[in-house]
């Protein structure tokens, strides 16, 4: 794959006892050392149309200027030093190389996939929360929206926690179909199968919040059962995978049951999706706090991509997982 990577990613200091750290990064690039097909790219051509207009201008001034003072503790959570905002500019202009790739093409073991930090999906247009300051996957679909070429964009979020930023910014358009996998009662709390979209984007907003203990087989039985269903009537020009890998059952912080395999199964699920719609497909990296699974997840989607096989796995849900999905086939969705 073809991984975007800025070195200054790494000098958003969040302190030791941060989960979402510099070594998150260096835990990821240490794994695919002995891995074919690996390649850096240090996108540099900062998407600003796109920035400006996911984020009120105000708040951009104030994080800016908060960060240009010396940072720290935005709230209790969200933590920037000095080099954070041109951290989180470089995060956001990864993902947006990102789209573009995937939008000219770049498939296979050219598949682009954005390593960026700070993570993006909690920030919503005004406010950073949740360790994210700038909307990288929201940044990136508004850069494809501006391209000729480009009039739908899909997102999966698979981050353990619910995309509340990327929801809202996009939540009331027709043009994004956001879909999310997350775990029941983590934060921020929303998230709920109710939440489907309002006015042009009624419809268009698709959320599956798990019980914990769910794993391979419910994420994969909702994605052929709904998720895959609802984005080829979609159609877009290209689908962002916004990748969170928390829901790994050894990560430190939720209680999910997703393998590193089943990372893998996913990812191939995209693949063939977008081969049969003819749309692009870009990673976008959220989440994942146990250093050894979240190099392990990236690495095994590195490996599908490149051309392994993707593990066989059954989807047949466990009982929480059913009634997930028994609920969003009630709703209608997986049926048009």
């Amino acid at each position: 794959m073809k991984f975007g990577y800025r070195e200054i990613c790494l000098e958003h200091d969040t302190g030791s006892r941060h989960p979402e750290s510099p070594d998150r990064l260096r835990a990821i690039k240490r794994t695919l050392a002995d891995s074919d097909n690996v390649e850096y790219v240090p996108a540099t051509d900062i998407p600003r149309d796109a920035v400006w207009a996911v984020h009120d201008h105000e708040y951009l001034e104030n994080v800016r200027q908060f960060c240009a003072n010396g940072g720290g503790n935005w709230d209790a959570d969200t933590v920037a030093v000095e080099a954070t905002w041109d951290a989180a500019v470089a995060s956001a202009t990864l993902a947006a190389w990102a789209a573009d790739e995937a939008v000219d093409g770049a498939d296979g073991a050219q598949t682009p996939f954005s390593l960026g930090r700070p993570p993006g999906h909690h920030a919503v247009e005004d406010d950073a929360m949740g360790f994210c300051f700038l909307n990288n996957a929201a940044v990136a679909a508004e850069h494809a929206l501006n391209r000729e070429d480009v009039d739908r964009v899909a997102i999966l979020d698979w981050d353990v926690h619910h995309g509340n930023g990327t929801q809202d910014i996009f939540y009331d358009r027709s043009d994004v179909y956001y879909a999310s996998f997350h775990e029941e009662g983590l934060y921020p709390g929303t998230g709920d199968v109710g939440e489907t979209g309002a006015d042009a984007g009624r419809g268009r907003t698709l959320n599956v919040p798990f019980p914990s203990g769910c794993g391979d087989a419910d994420y994969l039985a909702v994605h052929d059962e709904v998720v895959a269903p609802e984005f080829e009537g979609f159609d877009p020009d290209l689908l962002i995978a916004s990748a969170g890998f928390d829901a790994h059952e050894n990560d430190p912080i939720s209680r999910m049951l997703v393998s590193t395999v089943g990372f893998g199964a996913l990812a191939g699920r995209l693949r063939d999706l977008t081969d049969r719609i003819g749309a692009g497909l870009a990673f976008v990296l959220e989440g994942g706090y146990g250093l050894e699974t979240l190099s392990a997840g990236v690495r095994e989607i590195h490996e599908v991509l490149n051309g392994a096989e993707a593990e066989s796995i059954e989807a047949v849900p466990t009982d929480g997982g059913q009634n997930v999905l028994d609920s969003l086939v009630y709703q209608g969705f997986g049926s048009r």
